[in-house]
C-alpha cells in the first residue's frame, strides 16, 4: 500500500511539473448569424430611419464605406458601425414613401475574433403598404482578363424609360454592389423589364462617366419567380443522414454575365514639356493626339520654321510622348526657346477642339552645370600641361585634344541571340542611316571571321536610333557585327570608332513549342477568327498567334518556362483586342482561358485540345494568376493562398432562392447554405454571343 501512494503521488507531482501546450480547440469557421433587427425584415410602413440588427456573436464591419449599399441609392452615405452583438445604420437621405429600401452588406459583416466572413447578408422593408420581393443574379468580370468584379456597383433602369441620357445622368433606379466573386443580386425589384448595367463608379454619383469602367446587358431583362423543390441533407445526433424534399422559390434570371470594360477615354491635353538637353525637346500628351501636333519655333536663328523640318521625331506605339532631336546645330546652342504649340485637346464637353499655346524651353540647370564642369575640367588640364611645359621646356608634348563626342551603336538584345529574332542595335543619337557598304555581319568559321551573306538591317519605324540586322541564324554560331571607323555618322556629323558586338546563336534544343487544337471553332463562324496568346506568371501577354480555320495555333521558339494561355474572339479580324462601345451597344470581344498551367521544358513539345465553350466562364483562369482571390476571413496572404481553394464558391443560386421562412434563421445567406445550386457559374448567360458555360 505505501508503495502504491508513493507511486500515485510521484505521478501526480510529474503531471503537475509538466510543460504543455493548452489545447484551444477546433477553430472557429463558422460566419455570424442573424438574430433580429428593428424594423424586421420584410417591415411594412417604416418611417424610422434607423436599423439596428443584432447578431449570434461579436461583429465588425469591413471597409463598410465601399461595400454597404443601400438602394434605392442614397445622396447621402449612410453611417453604420458595429457594437458587440449589434449593427446600427443611421441613413442620412428622408425615405420615400411606397418605396422598398434594401440593405445590402455584400461581405462587410465578420465576426470579431476570427473574421468569418457572412457574405451577401441583407434585409428590405417598405415605406409603403407592400413590398416588392423580385430580384435578379449574376456575376461580372473584367472583359479582357476574366478577373472577378470585386466591389463594382450593379444596378437597373427600367427599359422603357431609358433614354439616351439616362446613363450618363441619371442615378441607378436599384443597386447593390459584387462580391469577392464578381457575384450579385438586385433586390426589391418591381416586375417589368429592366436593362442591368456594372460600373466602376469611383465618384459615387450612382451614373456612368465617359471614364469609368462599364459592363451592360444587351437584352432586357424581365425577372420571374417560380416555386422549386429544394433537397436537403439532414444529420441526426447519431451521425446517419437523411434526405428531406421543401418547396423554395427560385429567382430568376440568375444566370446573368456581364463583361466590364473602359471605353479607353482619356482627355486629350498637352501633360507636359521640356527641353531634356540642347538636343532634344519632348513633349508628353494625356492620350494618342488624333492628329499631329504641329510647332513652330518663335526666337533663335530658325525663327518662323516647324520644329519638324530642324528635328528627327522620335516616338512610342502610343503616340503620347514625342522627342524632337533638333538637328540644326545653331538652334542646339540656345539656351532658350520660344515654341507655338497647335494642338487638340478636350473641352469641358469631352469635344476635340484646338489650342494654341506659347512654350517657353529652358535648358535645364543641370545640362548647364555640366557643361561648365566639363570646361572647367578642360581648363584644368590647359593649366596642368602649361606648367609641364616650364618645368621640362626641353620636352616635346602632345597637342591637347578635346574628347570627341562619336556616334555609338550598342547591343540592345541579348548576346543570347533567339534564332528567330533579329539583333537589335541602339545608338547614343539619330544616326543617318548607314550604306550597306559602311558594316557587314560575320560568322566565326575556322577561327576566322566571314562575312555572312543576305543579312539586313533596317530601321524602327518610331525610333530613329533602334537599328535592326535580320538574318536566317544558324544554330549555336558566333556572330559579329562590325563597322569600320568613320563608317557611321549621327545627324550632328559625329563620326563612329570602330564597332564590334558579338552574339552566340541558341539552339534548337534551348526550346520548346506549344500547339493548340481549339475542337469548337467551328462555332465561331466565318467572320471572325481566334487570337491565342501566349501569357507568362504575371497574366501578361509575351506571344500571339491566330488559329488557323481548322482550330491548330501553334508557338515556336518558346523559351522554357511558366505559362499559361488566354484566346479571344477577334471579330473584326484586326488581331487586336477590342472594347466595347456602349454608345452602339458593342460589347467586348468574348475572352477564354485555357484552364491549365504549362510547364514547357527544353526540347519539348506542350500539345492540348482546347475547348473554349466547354468550362464555366468563372472556373477557367487558372488561381496562380488571378489576381482577385477571395477569403473567408482575416488572416495573412500567405494563409489565403494556402486556402483559396476551401472557399464555397459552389454558386450564386441561393441568392435566387426563398424558402419561405423567417429571415430570421440567416440560412437565405450563410454560407453553409450556398450548396443548393451546386456548380457555379454554370450556364451564365453572355451578352454578345450564345457562350454558354456548360
Amino acid at each position: 500500500m505505501r508503495i502504491v501512494i508513493i507511486g500515485a503521488m510521484a505521478s501526480m507531482v510529474a503531471a503537475c511539473a509538466s510543460i504543455g501546450r493548452p489545447e484551444g480547440g477546433p477553430r472557429d469557421v463558422t460566419p455570424p448569424e442573424y438574430v433580429r433587427a428593428n424594423p424586421a425584415p420584410g417591415s411594412l410602413n417604416v418611417d424610422r430611419n434607423r436599423i439596428d440588427i443584432y447578431f449570434n456573436e461579436n461583429v465588425k464591419l469591413e471597409d463598410v464605406t465601399n461595400k454597404l449599399v443601400i438602394s434605392p441609392a442614397q445622396r447621402q452615405q449612410a453611417v453604420a458601425r458595429a457594437n458587440g452583438r449589434r449593427v446600427t445604420i443611421d441613413l442620412r437621405d428622408s425615405l420615400k414613401p411606397n418605396t422598398t429600401y434594401t440593405i445590402d452588406f455584400t461581405d462587410a459583416v465578420r465576426d470579431l475574433n476570427e473574421g468569418n466572413i457572412l457574405d451577401g447578408f441583407a434585409m428590405d422593408f417598405a415605406t409603403g403598404e407592400y413590398i416588392d420581393s423580385m430580384k435578379i443574379s449574376g456575376m461580372v468580370f473584367e472583359a479582357r482578363n476574366l478577373e472577378p468584379a470585386q466591389n463594382m456597383v450593379v444596378g437597373v433602369y427600367s427599359a422603357d424609360a431609358m433614354t439616351d441620357t439616362t446613363l450618363t445622368t441619371l442615378p441607378l433606379e436599384r443597386v447593390a454592389k459584387t462580391n469577392q466573386l464578381g457575384q450579385f443580386t438586385i433586390r426589391g425589384l418591381k416586375p417589368g423589364s429592366y436593362r442591368v448595367f456594372a460600373i466602376d463608379d469611383r465618384n459615387r454619383d450612382w451614373h456612368w462617366d465617359v471614364s469609368e469602367a462599364i459592363a451592360f446587358s444587351s437584352f432586357d431583362v424581365k425577372p420571374e419567380v417560380h416555386q422549386v423543390e429544394v433537397t436537403d441533407t439532414l444529420r441526426a445526433a447519431d451521425g446517419s443522414d437523411s434526405l428531406a424534399v421543401r418547396q423554395a422559390w427560385r429567382y430568376t434570371p440568375d444566370d446573368i454575365l456581364l463583361t466590364w470594360y473602359n471605353e479607353r477615354f482619356k482627355p486629350q491635353y498637352l501633360r507636359d514639356y521640356e527641353r531634356t538637353d540642347r538636343q532634344r525637346v519632348t513633349f508628353k500628351f494625356g492620350t494618342r493626339p488624333d492628329t499631329m501636333p504641329v510647332f513652330e519655333i518663335l526666337s533663335g536663328p530658325t525663327k518662323g520654321r516647324k520644329l519638324s523640318d530642324i528635328a528627327t521625331l522620335e516616338t512610342r506605339l502610343e503616340r503620347d510622348s514625342m522627342v524632337y532631336w533638333i538637328r540644326d546645330t545653331a538652334t542646339v546652342a540656345f539656351d532658350s526657346l520660344l515654341v507655338a504649340a497647335h494642338y487638340q485637346k478636350t473641352d469641358t464637353l469631352n469635344r476635340l477642339v484646338w489650342a494654341d499655346d506659347t512654350l517657353k524651353l529652358f535648358v535645364k540647370g543641370a545640362v548647364r552645370q555640366r557643361e561648365k564642369d566639363e570646361a572647367k575640367e578642360w581648363q584644368k588640364r590647359i593649366k596642368e600641361r602649361e606648367k609641364q611645359q616650364k618645368e621640362h621646356p626641353d620636352s616635346v608634348f602632345p597637342p591637347l585634344v578635346k574628347p570627341a563626342i562619336k556616334a555609338d551603336l550598342k547591343l540592345k538584345s541579348p548576346q543570347e541571340q533567339d534564332l528567330n529574332l533579329p539583333m537589335i542595335l541602339e545608338a547614343n543619337w539619330p544616326i543617318v542611316y548607314p550604306d550597306s557598304a559602311a558594316w557587314r555581319l560575320e560568322i566565326m568559321a575556322d577561327s576566322v571571321w566571314k562575312p555572312v551573306e543576305g543579312a539586313v538591317m533596317t530601321v524602327d519605324s518610331l525610333n530613329p536610333r533602334i537599328f535592326n540586322i535580320s538574318q536566317k541564324w544558324l544554330e549555336g554560331e558566333r556572330y559579329r557585327f562590325h563597322a569600320d571607323s568613320a563608317a557611321i555618322a549621327d545627324i550632328y556629323g559625329n563620326l563612329n570608332s570602330a564597332i564590334d558586338l558579338q552574339v552566340t546563336t541558341k539552339t534548337m534544343e534551348d526550346y520548346g513549342a506549344i500547339s493548340f487544337f481549339i475542337s469548337d471553332i467551328d462555332q465561331i463562324g466565318d467572320s471572325a477568327q481566334v487570337m491565342v496568346e501566349l501569357l507568362n506568371k504575371s497574366d501578361a501577354p509575351v506571344a500571339k498567334v491566330a488559329a488557323s480555320k481548322e482550330g491548330t495555333a501553334r508557338f515556336d521558339f518558346v523559351k522554357p518556362d511558366t505559362y499559361y494561355a488566354r484566346a479571344y474572339i477577334d471579330r473584326n479580324r484586326n488581331g487586336e483586342w477590342d472594347t466595347g462601345a456602349i454608345a452602339y451597344s458593342i460589347q467586348p470581344e468574348d475572352v477564354f482561358y485555357f484552364t491549365k498551367k504549362i510547364v514547357l521544358r527544353k526540347n519539348w513539345d506542350f500539345d492540348e485540345d482546347w475547348a473554349l465553350f466547354e468550362t464555366a466562364v468563372d472556373l477557367q483562369k487558372p488561381n496562380d494568376v488571378k489576381r482577385n482571390k477571395p477569403k473567408t476571413r482575416d488572416r495573412d496572404q500567405s494563409e489565403e493562398d494556402d486556402e483559396y481553394d476551401d472557399y464555397d464558391d459552389s454558386g450564386f443560386g441561393n441568392q435566387g432562392y426563398y424558402d419561405g421562412d423567417s429571415w430570421g434563421n440567416g440560412s437565405q445567406y450563410n454560407n453553409a447554405r450556398r450548396g443548393n445550386s451546386r456548380g457555379r457559374g454554370r450556364g451564365l448567360r453572355n451578352n454578345t454571343s450564345d457562350r454558354q458555360a456548360r
